[in-house]
């Protein structure tokens, strides 16, 4: 068992922190709690989903906070799997190399290529449909929304080329969770959205809901879900998907002067280092100088890998 080995294995350094973050984050379950996770970096297309599908299903994670591209890349990798090309041998590629990898319709993330046409365009077909529909009924939606309105349309199923089980969306649709996506823009369907505004084949914007409406949800959110008990934070990485949810906490205080609790949980996977301003880098003290977290609040850095930590954190949780 993976709770095993690491509890015996894991003794020092960041290893060490790894058993603590995930100890913690049970005895945080196990009092009642509810879990937030933030996901930056390209976790999705590194296929996180496969570990991480499972703690939704299991209500080890109650909302999640992540890039667009995250959010789009799980289901660009449900339905175009077999068609991702791996480049084992990235760190040597010259730029004549990326230039024929863009001509041939593949666009690289590290060591993993995304096949335009049978990855993104198919699901952009798909979505301009939704966001037509929902100009023409003059309704409008959160980016993560229209992706369950896509999963709910089972237009998609024909396509998959992966067990479904291991898509972290399909699950947080399952689960009927909420997925925050703040700065949804800057990913590839949000550029296909503003494409069609411009051309002139949707009427307006606001079709898709906007981050200042998004952090209003958020806001509701969370005073509805730590009413009773309290909420953690699990960080993926940072930039917007870490930063924007976390500030929740002293929005409500110190602009609506509201009370409320705060963050009761904090642990992070960065290999950012605390310099430059970083904010990926920031150690959890930082954040009790804003308000987000107290004193006493568990908190944890593991200086690693997202890739390698994040699934066996996951799967210590689980109880694997």
């Amino acid at each position: 068992m993976i709770r095993e080995f690491m509890n015996r294995n894991f003794r020092h350094f960041n290893a060490a922190v790894c058993v603590e973050a995930a100890e913690g984050w049970v005895k945080h379950l196990e009092s009642g709690n509810k879990m937030f996770l933030s996901m930056a970096g390209a976790m999705s297309t590194g296929e996180l989903g496969i570990s991480l599908a499972e703690m939704i299903r299991q209500d080890k994670v109650h909302a999640i906070c992540c890039t667009g591209a995250n959010l789009e890349e799980d289901i660009f990798n449900l339905v175009a799997h077999s068609q991702y090309k791996k480049l084992p041998d990235y760190r040597s590629l010259k730029p004549e190399e990326e230039k024929a990898l863009f001509e041939s319709g593949m666009n690289r993330v590290t060591d993993t290529c995304i096949p335009e046409e049978e990855a993104m365009r198919k699901i952009d077909r798909h979505m301009v449909k939704l966001w037509q529909a929902a100009d023409q009924s003059g309704q409008n939606f959160f980016p993560y929304e229209f992706i369950y309105q896509l999963i709910e349309s089972q237009e998609l199923k024909d396509y998959y080329e992966i067990d479904p089980r291991d898509s972290w969306v399909m699950a947080a649709w399952q689960k009927q969770i909420p997925i925050f996506v703040p700065g949804w823009e800057d990913s590839t369907l949000g550029n296909s959205f503003v494409s069609e505004v411009i051309k002139g084949n949707i009427s307006r914007l606001n079709v898709v809901r906007s981050g200042l409406e998004l952090m209003v949800f958020l806001v509701n959110w969370y005073k509805e879900n730590t009413r009773d008990f309290s909420m953690g934070f699990f960080q993926i990485g940072g930039g917007i998907a870490g930063d924007f949810p976390i500030c929740v906490v002293p929005l409500i205080h110190q602009d609506l002067k509201e009370d409320c609790k705060l963050w009761s949980y904090f642990a992070q996977i960065s290999d950012c280092t605390t310099s430059y301003g970083s904010y990926s880098g920031a150690l959890p003290s930082e954040k009790i100088s804003w308000g987000k977290l107290d004193t006493d609040t568990p908190s944890y850095v593991i200086e690693s890998d997202a890739s390698i930590v994040a699934p066996l954190i996951f799967n210590y949780v689980l109880g694997h």
